[in-house]
């Protein structure tokens, strides 16, 4: 009997399966203890829970670097620390990059970069959603300026996706220095508590120029972010809640510009009334109560994702569904300041506004505003030119545009909060509106101020004055016949009108002048 030769190939075929198990394993399994121990997945797992499963297609999985010196030339693990690929999420693509923190410590070099650059252009070029897994230590020194060109690449292409294809960066772990630009550049950030940080300059840095002693927690940890800085959206105990949250994100957005928000079949009726909303909101437009109660009675199933819910919290921004469709809402919060607009409100409202019309996400804003915030530090610090983003988000908005008077709409804040004169296409009031230049009291008080002086009793004649001009000029009527607003609903009838409305404008097309850019306001 003859011998059986192995082909040609099956030694280079037993190689290559050699090769991609030592690059899938990673350097070595005390790189990943130390990773667990501090409480961290490695930079597959990660990619596991978020992508469906066995989705991944993994891209220049044998890349390695060519630098020398320092020692690099004897260290030139595969992947060079940075996992790309692309997959799916609930069957609709999604390109990824994981930062290794095992290998160089998640440090960029150039063929790291070169890396990411590459996932990078194919998620444009494919019209899909970028996830960015940063674990990272920053630019790899021992290969100098190259390290921190590669991060210039990155910039520039997170700037050119841009309003093109949903960018989310999920922080698992330290991001310092110029690294942290990318995802402020970018769509969504996520973070976990006690273990991810970002900064400019770490504490040792701050010690040493500003004699301040700081955590790397306490200058740039999840909570910091979330809730001080307004960097991060979302900030989470673990990375398991935290990634499928970033799923849960993303099954709510388009794939890109071009296309709709994924609707999904729903249960819950379009005609449904909502009995409870007519207890929810007082009458009293001293009386506070919480927004978020009001969303969840209007959205299918009660269910919403509250974008940026720690910081400036006097604005309310979430995404959710109406009839199986996505819409983003923005309402005032008169649980927290009364519901006024200050500076940080309008800026988290103008993003989230601006980010809603460039992936064709209808607007349904929800308004019961007493005005902006007074004060010499708001006016110091710009109100004027912060409060404006807002404003010019708005103008600026395309998407089909509703917006519904609870309450209270006075100055200014109403006219920003999409009424009608900047552009809403619907406009809907509550029988309780009160849409005025100022509240009755603080009107009265400036039209008959030498009338109520003179009198022998100020005080019946300035109440006197208040129900008269209250009467004239803030009834729940007055801006229904002078057409300020659509019509004046039953609360109950919310949910209803909302839906029918939104059917209406699904073909809505709003063209805008042709411009290189506008020039918002800083």
């Amino acid at each position: 009997m003859t011998a059986t030769v192995p082909a040609a190939g099956t030694d280079r075929l037993s190689e290559l399966s050699e090769l991609k198990e030592l690059a899938r394993r990673g350097p070595s399994e005390r790189a990943t203890e130390a990773q667990r121990a501090k409480g961290k997945l490695t930079a597959r797992e990660r990619i596991e829970i978020l992508l469906d499963k066995g989705s991944f297609n993994e891209v220049e999985q044998l890349r390695r670097h060519r630098a020398v010196g320092f020692g690099l030339e004897a260290r030139k693990p595969y992947t060079d620390g940075v996992i790309t690929g692309w997959g799916t999420v609930e069957g609709r693509t999604v390109f990824v990059y994981a930062h290794d923190f095992r290998i160089f410590g998640g440090a960029l070099g150039e063929a790291h970069a070169t890396k990411i650059h590459k996932i990078m252009d194919m998620a444009i070029a494919a019209g899909a959603p970028l996830v960015s897994l940063n674990d990272g230590a920053g630019a790899r020194i021992q290969e100098g300026v190259s390290a921190l060109a590669g991060y210039g690449g990155i910039f520039r292409r997170n700037t050119k996706a841009s309003g093109i294809i949903p960018q989310i960066s999920v922080m698992l772990g330290p991001c310092a220095g110029g690294a942290a630009y990318s995802p402020a550049l970018s769509d969504f950030v996520f973070m976990v508590r006690g273990t991810s940080q970002m900064f400019i300059t770490g504490p040792g840095v701050v010690k040493s120029v500003t004699g301040e002693e700081i955590t790397h927690d306490g200058l740039g940890g999840a909570d910091v972010h979330a809730e001080t800085s307004g960097v991060a959206h979302f900030a989470y105990d673990d990375e398991e809640t935290c990634l499928a949250e970033v799923r849960y994100l993303l099954s709510m957005l388009p794939q890109n510009n071009r296309e709709l928000p994924p609707a999904h079949p729903n249960e819950d009726p379009a005609d449904r009334p909502a009995d409870r909303l007519l207890d929810m909101v007082p009458a009293d437009g001293n009386r506070s109560y919480d927004i978020r109660a009001v969303i969840e009675e209007l959205v299918d199933d009660g269910e919403s994702m509250e974008v940026h819910a720690a910081w400036a919290p006097n604005l309310v921004c979430a995404l959710a569904r109406l009839d199986g469709h996505v819409v983003g809402i923005v309402a005032n919060q008169p649980a927290a300041l009364a519901g006024v607009l200050d500076i940080k409100a309008s800026e988290k409202g103008a993003r989230f506004v601006q980010f809603c019309d460039a992936f064709n996400i209808p607007l349904v804003t929800l308004i019961d505003v007493p005005g902006f915030l007074p004060g010499v530090e708001q006016e110091h610090e710009g109100i004027i030119r912060r409060g404006a983003k807002l404003l010019y988000a708005y103008c600026n908005a395309t998407v089909p545009r509703i917006s519904v008077v609870l309450r209270k709409a006075y100055g200014g804040a109403y006219i920003v909060m999409d009424s009608r004169s900047i552009g809403a296409d619907i406009a809907i009031a509550w029988p309780g509106n009160e849409i005025a230049v100022m509240g009755a009291e603080g009107a009265a008080d400036i039209v008959f101020r030498r009338e109520i002086a003179a009198a022998d009793d100020p005080d019946a004649v300035r109440a006197r004055k208040i129900d008269e001009y209250r009467t004239e000029l803030v009834h729940p009527y007055y801006a229904a016949e002078r057409g300020l607003v659509d019509d004046v609903i039953d609360p109950r009838d919310t949910r209803p009108v909302l839906i029918r409305a939104l059917a209406m404008l699904r073909a809505k097309d709003g063209e805008l002048p042709r411009r290189k850019h506008g020039n918002p306001p800083q």
